[in-house]
């Protein structure tokens, strides 16, 4: 975990941020210089009124050093606040596209939870960082300095004593510091797992509640909450105690330096307004080096998140796991053309591994062009890592996947996914129009293909159903329609993509019989003249199919025909 206070990866991985954080340096410059201008003009005044005159250049320069801070300060805030939603946006994006390269696979189960977090409160935390913390990390380098150079030429023995004891702040700090990195790491541990956990908890509350174990989950929930709690408590008392400790040595410090300087000027071994300059100038080089250390305790969470999404957006293939699909890495070649997907597809010797398991093992399989090929076998036992080795989302750890002669890890997964027509389990139904939804994979598809898409896949009655038929907003996961309506979107969009390549997935799964006859009608239609690989359990899927596949502990072997009735379970 990266405990720095400005990470450098920041710089190269959002370079639009670049600019605004030269301007806060820039401007952390011209405050610590207005900081001196105020301090030597409001001595100058205070010297001269008590004589009992008014020096009215010395309050001209210090209402103008007053009015300069002011409108620094402002575009300080403005500079950093900019910087923040352009950090955020940034990573946020890196995120998606992280999602997007590594695949499905890659945010399956906490991870999920995690990525949400992260995505949502993680980066919205570096808003105290970039308006509070490193605002005030400028002004600790440049304050300080000007405060020294001027107390220098004013009073040598003053500025011998704040050169001294400023270290002090900052080591005091770092120890402090550790401690409240480590807690505000385990506050972060534990708020992605309560993340994790509830998002899974919500998606799954509706098979929770027909078994009955909805109230247990209740009170894991309050466990994994008072944990959170506890954590954070503990973390806000060493923040506590950490500006408790750095106003303290602040204090002393500038008693250390004022003592003397009050004795020497009742010795009269300094004039009042030089007096005056010292004690004026002394608490403004300590002031910000306490404030960002209190505002680095608050920007901590920031801080963690930050460093999550710099190593997550850029992370890797797991140790031992299936490589994942995306832009070519660095040091191979470019991509090859995408097949059109009506050539020969064969596995050679593939096997993909994952951290704890193996999904296929040694895999050789030739599927000809325009052949259906049936998948059955247990659940779990790898005939779904079958279809996400075509779809990209995985890769093999051994062997390789090609399409026409062409290996499919040399060419462009998203080139090669628009030659994919493809029909998962449960397919997910976005709150767009009824339209939207059916063009996902076809977006620039005309009024009267799309019309024929949901005649082929039987929508039409579905259609006429809706109070705006097409243009009827569905909610979220296609509420408002039956598992076999949106089982029927999910082919007409496989229709409206017309690819050489069909992968269906289960799709009678979870349908009733009368449902079940009209999408099997529909994939009928569908898989004619394509290639297709199905994966089926039930037995009305294998009708058509040429070829049965059985894959069963990672092995793939090919069944002699049967009755449908006597499908292998």
């Amino acid at each position: 975990m990266n405990r720095r206070p400005f990470d450098p990866r920041l710089l190269r991985r959002v370079p639009a941020a670049r600019r605004d954080l030269a301007v806060l340096a820039l401007l952390g410059g011209l405050t610590a210089l207005l900081v001196v201008a105020q301090a030597t003009t409001l001595a100058a005044l205070l010297a001269t009124a008590i004589d009992g005159r008014l020096d009215r250049p010395a309050l001209a320069g210090f209402l103008i050093a007053v009015a300069g801070r002011s409108l620094v300060a402002w575009a300080q805030g403005t500079v950093a606040a900019r910087a923040a939603a352009t950090v955020k946006a940034a990573l946020r994006e890196e995120l998606l596209a992280a999602v997007g390269r590594h695949g499905p696979g890659w945010v399956a189960g906490q991870r999920a939870g995690q990525l949400a977090t992260l995505a949502g409160r993680g980066l919205d935390a570096l808003d105290a960082y970039f308006t509070g913390y490193l605002p005030q990390l400028v002004l600790s380098v440049t304050v300080p300095a000007a405060v020294l150079a001027r107390v220098f030429f004013a009073d040598w023995g003053s500025a011998v004593i704040i050169a001294l004891t400023l270290p002090l702040i900052p080591v005091f700090g770092a120890l402090l510091g550790w401690q409240a990195q480590a807690a505000t790491e385990r506050q972060w541990r534990r708020l992605s797992l309560l993340g994790g956990h509830f998002l899974d908890m919500v998606a799954g509350l509706p098979t929770l509640r027909a078994f009955g174990r909805d109230r247990g989950q209740v009170e894991v929930v309050r466990r994994m909450a008072d944990g959170h709690r506890a954590a954070t408590m503990k973390t806000l008392r060493i923040a506590f105690l950490s500006a408790l400790v750095l106003e303290l040595v602040a204090t002393l410090s500038v008693a250390l330096v004022a003592v003397p300087v009050g004795i020497r000027l009742l010795g009269g071994g300094l004039t009042l307004s030089t007096a005056l300059l010292v004690l004026l100038l002394t608490p403004e080089a300590y002031l910000p080096l306490r404030a960002a250390g209190s505002r680095f305790h608050a920007s901590m969470e920031g801080l963690t998140a930050l460093d999550e999404a710099l190593t997550l957006s850029a992370a890797g293939p797991a140790p031992g796991g299936p490589a994942p699909a995306g832009p070519t890495p660095a040091g191979r070649a470019e991509p090859v053309p995408a097949p059109d997907g009506r050539g020969e597809i064969r596995f050679e010797g593939v096997t993909v591994a994952y951290e704890r398991t193996v999904a296929l093992r040694d895999v050789t399989l030739t599927i000809r062009p325009g052949e259906r090929i049936a998948v059955v076998g247990p659940s779990g036992a790898g005939k779904s890592t079958l279809l996400n080795l075509l779809l990209g989302f995985v890769a093999p750890t051994r062997g390789r996947v090609t399409v026409g002669g062409v290996d499919l890890a040399d060419v462009d997964p998203d080139d090669w996914r628009r030659r994919i027509a493809w029909v998962p389990q449960r397919a997910h139904l976005f709150a767009a129009t009824l339209a939207d939804n059916i063009r996902l994979g076809a977006p620039d598809t005309g009024d009267d293909a799309l019309a024929g898409a949901v005649t082929a896949a039987a929508l039409d009655d579905v259609v006429a159903a809706l109070p705006d038929g097409l243009g009827t907003v569905l909610g979220e996961r296609g509420h408002g329609l039956s598992s076999g309506q949106r089982q029927r979107v999910a082919l007409a969009r496989a229709f409206l993509r017309d690819a050489p390549v069909v992968l269906l997935d289960e799709p009678t799964a979870r349908l009733d019989t009368a449902s079940e006859a009209v999408v099997l009608a529909a994939t009928g239609r569908l898989v004619a003249g394509r290639t297709a690989l199905l994966v089926a359990h039930r037995p009305a899927l294998l009708a058509d199919a040429d070829r049965v596949l059985r894959v069963e502990d990672g092995r793939v072997t090919e069944l002699a025909p049967v009755p449908a009735g006597e499908v292998a379970r």
